[in-house]
């Protein structure tokens, strides 16, 4: 039985799950829209959900584990600097995900996990 098992194994060994999270998690907050199976959606929400968070307190200590997480520098600056201001009015839910039908190859559930106030562009 999986009562109260804290989250999905996406089929990984614990090394390759944290290192494809992470990539994900970076990926969001650089485009702040992803394209993904719906149980990695899942999954990510739950980092990124934190990291705005960290990015809200803006404290010293918050801005060095979301370095710690995220691959790159670029990542974290846009974190504090422009995705928090943006979720300063927001306790929590920064993220959707929309579903979009099965992949072709072999049927798995497709999903996009965006930022709730993201403006896709024109054209």
């Amino acid at each position: 039985m999986r009562h109260k098992h804290g989250y999905n194994k996406l089929g990984r060994e614990g090394s390759h799950r944290k290192a494809m999270l992470r990539n994900m998690a970076t990926s969001l907050v650089v485009h702040e829209r992803v394209t993904t199976t719906l149980p990695k959606a899942k999954e990510l929400r739950r980092v990124v959900e934190k990291m705005i968070t960290y990015g809200k307190k803006g404290e010293v200590h918050h801005r060095r584990r979301a370095a710690a997480y995220l691959y790159t520098g670029e990542a974290v600056t846009k974190v504090f600097g422009e995705l928090a201001p943006r979720m300063k009015e927001r306790n929590g839910g920064y993220t959707r995900i929309l579903k979009r039908g099965r992949r072709f190859g072999d049927g798995a559930q497709l999903a996009t996990i965006e930022f709730v106030d993201h403006k896709p562009s024109e054209g």
